[in-house]
C-alpha cells in the first residue's frame, strides 16, 4: 500500500483481537505504531512480538473513558514523534461482565448500557476530540473506526452495542463533514462474525446462534482479524486518499448493501 511507511498510526485498543492484527498489517507496511490499550501487559506483550518480527511498535496504557487519560495518549505520541499521521478507534467492551449481559431493551441493565457506550462511542468520541487537533497542526491525516454489522442488522439482542456501534457511524460521518476540507479523513470498517479470541469463546458456549450467524454469511468461511485490518490498513493509507465518510462491510457478504 502507498503512504504508509514511517507515519504515525496509534491502534486504540490493539492489544488483542482485531487490533492487534491492524497494528500487525501497518508494521509490516512500514508504519510507527503505537498501540493503547487498558491492558496494558498484553499490549506490551503484542507489541514485543511486532517488534521482534521487525516492526517499529510501541505500547503505552490508556483507559478511553477518561478524557485525561485519552489527551495523554496523544500528547505522548506527538512528543515522542512529533506528529500524528493517523488513528484506528477500535476499543469497545466485550467482556462476560458487559457484552454477556447486552440483552434488548427491556431487560439490558443500566450499568451494560452505559458501560457499553462509554468504552464503545463516548471514547471513540474522546480520541476524535484530541486526534483531530493533532493531525491538523500536520496538516491532516486518517481515522478509522471500528463499527458492526450489529449497527445495520437491527438485532433482536445486544441492544447496547448496536447502538453505539450506530453512534459511531454518524461520529465518522461528522469528523468527515467537518474537517474533511482540512486534510482529515474519517471512515469505518464493520465487520461480520470475526474468529477473534472473544467470538471464538463465546463460540463455544452459543454453538447454535453462531451456526445461525454463519448461514446468513455468503462467504465460505466467517471472517478472520487481518481480513479487517486489510481493509483498516487500506483506508489509512494514501491509496484511499479520496475516500472519507463511509463505512466498508468487511463481512463475507452478509449485509449485501
Amino acid at each position: 500500500m502507498q503512504g504508509l511507511q514511517d507515519k504515525i498510526i496509534i491502534v486504540a485498543g490493539g492489544a488483542t483481537g482485531i487490533g492487534a492484527a491492524v497494528a500487525d498489517r501497518l508494521s509490516r507496511e512500514g508504519a510507527k505504531v503505537v498501540i493503547g490499550d487498558v491492558n496494558i501487559e498484553k499490549a506490551e506483550a503484542t507489541a514485543a512480538r511486532l517488534s521482534g518480527a521487525g516492526g517499529n511498535v510501541t505500547a503505552t496504557g490508556f483507559d478511553i473513558t477518561d478524557d485525561d487519560s485519552v489527551a495523554e495518549l496523544i500528547e505522548s505520541v506527538v512528543r515522542q514523534h512529533g506528529r500524528l499521521d493517523g488513528l484506528h478507534a477500535n476499543a469497545a467492551d466485550l467482556s462476560a461482565r458487559t457484552f454477556g449481559r447486552d440483552d434488548n431493551a427491556t431487560n439490558t441493565p443500566d450499568d451494560v448500557w452505559d458501560r457499553t457506550l462509554d468504552v464503545a462511542l463516548k471514547g471513540h468520541f474522546y480520541l476524535v476530540r484530541h486526534a483531530v487537533p493533532a493531525m491538523l497542526a500536520n496538516g491532516g491525516g486518517a481515522i478509522v473506526h471500528t463499527s458492526s454489522t450489529a449497527a445495520f442488522m437491527g438485532e433482536p439482542t445486544k441492544v447496547a452495542y448496536g447502538v453505539a456501534k450506530a453512534g459511531v457511524t454518524a461520529l465518522m460521518r461528522h469528523t468527515s463533514a467537518r474537517w474533511g476540507k482540512d486534510g482529515i479523513r474519517s471512515n469505518a470498517v464493520a465487520p461480520g462474525l470475526t474468529r477473534t479470541e472473544v467470538v471464538l469463546a463465546e463460540a463455544s458456549e452459543r454453538p447454535e446462534w453462531h451456526e445461525k450467524v454463519r448461514n446468513t454469511i455468503h462467504s465460505d468461511r466467517l471472517g478472520l482479524p487481518e481480513d479487517i485490518a486489510s481493509a483498516v490498513s487500506f483506508l489509512l493509507s494514501e491509496d484511499a486518499s479520496w475516500i472519507t465518510g463511509q463505512v466498508y462491510s468487511v463481512d463475507g457478504g452478509q449485509l449485501l448493501r
